[in-house]
């Protein structure tokens, strides 16, 4: 593959790849863009000539998200040394290097990964034909093909993927065979992990985004290097060598390192005559531990935090202060793991009462005949927004909308349960193969 040999040569080219010449590469190379096998090159180079300014330094890759949820989607700046991070904790946590089949669009960060992984593993990965879109038996038959081998055999997919191979027997099986099914890019369902483990799938939660470049939070557990805290909204924070550059371009939070205007951080001051810059808060308090809560909310986007108390010596070698990404989502963490529980912005607020989306979805899983569901909040005159599902039925249920409505008014409290409930073909999908939550919600308003 094109984009694999140029992964390749970059990472070599900053003494990070396959070769035991570890000197740095004189030679400069341009930032790579990758783009999507459906996208017109002409279109897509003349669109990033416009929006490809202020690139932050150490950038060898720009990648852009799929905006699923907001319809926008931003320009990421990756460095080559990120990607290698997290392919090597990846590898750690997996407990060896081995094959790797790319089922994922390799222009989105977890496709990316795929071919990074192979790279550091030194093997060529097994790509599944998605030329005509993710179809199961290609899935199966190129799952047949790494399995004869005696690598151990690794695979990436999106929730949706999974609930498709699960309706077909021979997928199955054969993904029952693998090392570990990596599943992330969007929140899987208890009814669907369930699912996956009752058949035997060795299936991996992962949670991340291009800005960690890819999963950065396994099962739970963060990677190594890689620690976690929540602000005083709950908003999950990410720290480690994984961290993007920054953002491309003016976009909100575009700094490489910057802190927000909302924070409350005032003031830098010199730590015992080092020269090392540490922020203060106001009243002194510690801004980071790992699996602690800041008394601040960060908005999105990267932010620089203190290693120490104002006051304090930085540790021996470090800057005093670290970049930190506050995600747009919420969680908490138990015992050591992370739950997370949805974005931020995603709660349905209807006649006063919020509503998380993710609990909902849960509950329409959990019925039985039910497939998929993705639950948003829609314009109401009375209410002013109200809760209302798209649903996708397993193969052969006799439910339709109303009697997916009636169980959901079973098992959940009123202001929770649906409103209304359409039963798609498929929901509709972006970037990755994440839910087009803007997508359902346009479509559920016209219902």
């Amino acid at each position: 593959m094109r984009l694999r040999a140029l992964l390749a040569e970059r990472l070599v080219s900053r003494g990070l790849g396959e070769t035991r010449d570890t000197r740095p590469q004189a030679s400069r190379l341009p930032v790579l863009v990758p783009v999507g096998p459906q996208e017109d090159p002409v279109e897509a180079e003349a669109d990033m000539r416009r929006r490809l300014h202020a690139v932050p330094a150490g950038t060898d890759l720009v990648l852009r998200t799929s905006g699923s949820s907001t319809g926008t989607g931003r320009l990421v700046a990756v460095s080559a040394r990120s990607l290698l991070a997290s392919a090597r904790a990846t590898h750690a946590r997996l407990g060896a290097a081995g094959r790797w089949l790319l089922a994922l669009p390799a222009h989105h960060v977890a496709g990316l990964q795929v071919l990074v992984r192979s790279v550091l593993a030194g093997t060529a990965p097994l790509v599944v034909d998605t030329s005509t879109g993710f179809r199961v038996p290609a899935l199966a038959d190129t799952l047949h093909r790494a399995l004869r081998g005696r690598d151990p055999v690794y695979l990436s997919l999106v929730p949706t993927q999974l609930v498709r191979a699960l309706q077909d027997e021979e997928a199955t099986r054969a993904l029952r065979q693998v090392d570990a099914l990596l599943l992330g890019g969007a929140a899987a369902s208890t009814a669907l992990l369930s699912r996956a483990r009752a058949a035997g799938i060795p299936v991996v939660t992962t949670y991340g985004a291009s800005e960690t470049a890819g999963g950065c939070v396994y099962d739970g557990l963060p990677l190594d290097g890689v620690e976690v805290a929540l602000d005083a909204e709950d908003r999950v924070l990410l720290r480690g060598p994984v961290l993007a550059s920054g953002y491309v371009g003016a976009e909100p939070g575009g700094g490489a390192c910057d802190v927000g205007q909302d924070t409350r951080y005032h003031d830098v001051s010199l730590a015992g005559g080092t020269g090392q810059g540490i922020a203060r808060q106001e009243g002194g308090t510690p801004l980071w531990r790992p699996g602690s809560r800041l008394p601040v909310t960060l908005r999105p986007g990267f932010h620089l935090l203190p290693t120490a108390l104002p006051g304090e010596l930085p540790a021996k070698g470090g800057t005093g202060t670290v970049r930190v990404l506050a995600t747009p989502d919420r969680g908490r963490l138990e015992e050591g793991r992370l739950v997370v529980l949805g974005r931020a912005d995603g709660l349905i607020n209807t006649g006063g009462v919020k509503v998380d989306p993710g609990d909902v979805e849960d509950a329409l899983t959990g019925i039985e005949g039910v497939a998929e569901a993705c639950v948003v909040g829609v314009p109401d005159q009375e209410w002013g927004t109200v809760v209302a599902a798209a649903v996708v039925l397993q193969p052969g249920a006799a439910l339709d909308g109303a009697a997916v409505r009636r169980c959901a008014r079973e098992l959940l409290e009123g202001s929770h349960a649906p409103k209304c409930v359409e039963v798609l073909d498929s929901l509709p999908l972006r970037g990755p193969g994440k839910v087009d939550r803007r997508a359902v919600q346009l479509l559920l308003s016209r219902s």
